[in-house]
């Protein structure tokens, strides 16, 4: 959430000048922004009795943090070299400074895990999942593809053999709230919490920056490459969500799960939809046939992803429509897109003063939610007119610019 699109070479194609940055991903990094605040701050069921999922839970639910994760890796492949990676010794310099980031962004999400919200905050696994990438930066495009392929086929099973494991460990490793600057001292818990029993594993989401990293190793500014990315990431999504409800709902997934959970009138039909988190994924392989959101098996990375890709897509093509008629079209979603650590942590903080609270006389979720959306799309906005970065991005990109060796003092 805090990589910037690099600036481009200023050239000219067909007579219209191409904009220093790309702005669909600052846009498609926005629009994951909203998304995530819309499942923290609106109903994605319609209510405890009636577990009917909303459109929010259908629309947004494990599909907003996955584009935050997948634009990660795009945002990491621009700059490191795009569609030629870095080689040493650029490449270790870019290595150091992709770390030093990553520990501002842990430090930040380590100091929200101390907050009382009812929200998962993704910041330290943002961070681990930046360090766990480090050894792929230097990988092309086929490397890539081999690696996330397989990824995204073994690591949920090899997550579902080690997962009871670990729970089964007395205290069970699995902390149960969200990471905080106390966790650093129960380490073994803390990482098995990060890369498989919490909210968002590491472990199976190392796959979402593998195709973050193939997508920007692309040459996106040739002309079908976006509609590439809109067609088949489509195609993917379908596919994926098509056999894991045809597994679920004809061949007997859930009718087996059902009986494994032995809680009659549980409504997992509707759980399936929207998030499977809170279940122990544990007893029959028939878990690892679902494509459920926050499920992390292969076929919800599959659709996940084949979703994130197909949004850059569609993003990278209204850019390019927003440069044939001249009009920034993407400005409000490119303007928040361009500092979400700052904008997300600060949205985490403002739900954090409602914990366990009525909401304000006269304020509605809807409202609510309406009322962080605007803020983030104004704030964003003002920030990218003025070409200012946001406070914590520039704190981040200072840390980067230091691993990198750019920071060194001025010889007189």
């Amino acid at each position: 959430m805090t990589s910037r699109t690099p600036a481009r070479t200023s050239r000219k194609t067909a007579g219209r000048p191409v904009t220093a940055r790309l702005h669909g991903i600052d846009a498609a990094r926005g629009l994951a922004l909203l998304g995530m605040m819309a499942t923290h701050l609106l109903p994605t069921f319609e209510s405890n009795a009636d577990l009917t999922p909303t459109w929010i839970g259908l629309t947004f639910s494990g599909r907003a943090a996955a584009l935050f994760a997948v634009l990660a890796g795009v945002g990491l492949a621009l700059s490191t070299g795009k569609h030629k990676p870095l080689q040493a010794p650029d490449l270790s310099a870019a290595r150091r400074g992709v770390a030093l980031r990553a520990l501002v962004i842990a430090a930040v999400g380590l100091s929200l895990g101390g907050l009382e919200v009812n929200l998962a905050i993704i910041l330290v696994h943002y961070a681990v999942l930046f360090l766990c990438v480090l050894p792929f930066l230097g990988m092309g495009l086929k490397q890539l593809c081999a690696w996330a392929g397989g990824w995204i086929m073994g690591s949920p099973v090899l997550a579902y053999l080690l997962r009871p494991w670990l729970l089964a460990a007395e205290p069970p490793m699995q902390l149960g709230h969200n990471p905080s600057w106390e966790d650093l001292s129960t380490p073994a818990s803390l990482l098995a919490d990060l890369f498989f029993t919490g909210y968002y594993p590491v472990f199976q989401w190392l796959s979402y920056l593998l195709v973050g990293l193939i997508v920007g190793r692309l040459v996106l500014g040739r002309a079908m490459v976006p509609v590439v990315l809109l067609v088949g990431g489509s195609i993917v999504a379908v596919l994926a969500r098509t056999l894991g409800v045809t597994a679920m709902e004809s061949w007997g997934g859930r009718a087996a799960l059902e009986e494994l959970l032995n809680s009659p009138g549980y409504p997992l039909e509707s759980v399936l939809q929207v998030n499977l988190t809170g279940i122990a994924q544990e007893g029959s392989w028939w878990w690892l046939a679902s494509a459920a959101p926050h499920s992390a098996t292969t076929l919800d990375l599959l659709h996940t992803s084949g979703v994130a890709v197909a949004v850059i897509g569609a993003c990278l093509l209204l850019g390019r429509l927003a440069e044939w008629v001249d009009v920034d079209l993407l400005l409000p979603l490119r303007g928040a897109g361009a500092m979400t650590l700052s904008l997300y942590t600060v949205h985490v903080w403002v739900v954090s003063g409602f914990y366990l609270k009525p909401l304000p006389a006269g304020w509605t979720e809807d409202g609510m939610y309406f009322a962080h959306a605007a803020s983030a799309v104004i704030v964003g906005m003002v920030f990218v007119l003025r070409k200012w970065r946001g406070p914590l991005e520039w704190l981040a990109h200072a840390a980067n610019r230091a691993g990198r060796g750019e920071l060194r003092p001025s010889v007189r």
